[in-house]
């Protein structure tokens, strides 16, 4: 299964409301969006500047204290390169603050979480799919296949 597009980034009014839970993390509320979103504290590739970005989680192993994401824009989404610069990053998951490492999954074990994500939520995993362009059935084996071409993220505890 390959993409047909990655999705074009939000533009104007799109990117004020993608970046309102940001906003809610700012002022404190980052507790209202629960457990399947985090913000993402990490350095600008480039400028060096600090950036924040609130994903949806796509796995979470409590024991392990580890948490995976999932980049829809693709791999030159900038949160995603930002980590691949400089993986130490700090996230925040409700008031919960967490030093971690970024690690970039393995095409194999980034297609076992999106599977494992498709069976959990299947109705989300399809219209995740639906806005990367890709058609999918709603079956494991279409959501492992589209795993495979989704960059991951897997952030360790430091």
């Amino acid at each position: 299964m390959q993409h047909r597009r990655w999705p074009r980034r939000p533009t104007g009014w799109r990117r004020t409301f993608a970046r309102l839970p940001v906003h809610l993390y700012r002022i404190g509320l980052g507790w209202l969006l629960g457990r399947r979103f985090l913000l993402i504290n990490h350095v600008g590739r480039r400028s060096g500047a600090p950036r924040t970005v609130v994903v949806e989680v796509v796995a979470h192993d409590p024991q392990a204290g580890t948490w995976t994401v999932a980049s829809g824009f693709g791999p030159d989404a900038d949160w995603y390169r930002n980590l691949l610069a400089t993986p130490q990053v700090t996230i925040q998951v409700g008031r919960r603050r967490l030093p971690v490492t970024a690690e970039r999954l393995s095409p194999e074990d980034a297609a076992s979480a999106m599977a494992a994500y498709g069976a959990a939520h299947p109705r989300t995993a399809r219209r995740l799919a639906t806005f990367m362009g890709v058609d999918v059935d709603g079956s494991v084996a279409d959501f492992h296949a589209l795993g495979r071409s989704i960059p991951f993220i897997k952030f360790v505890p430091r």
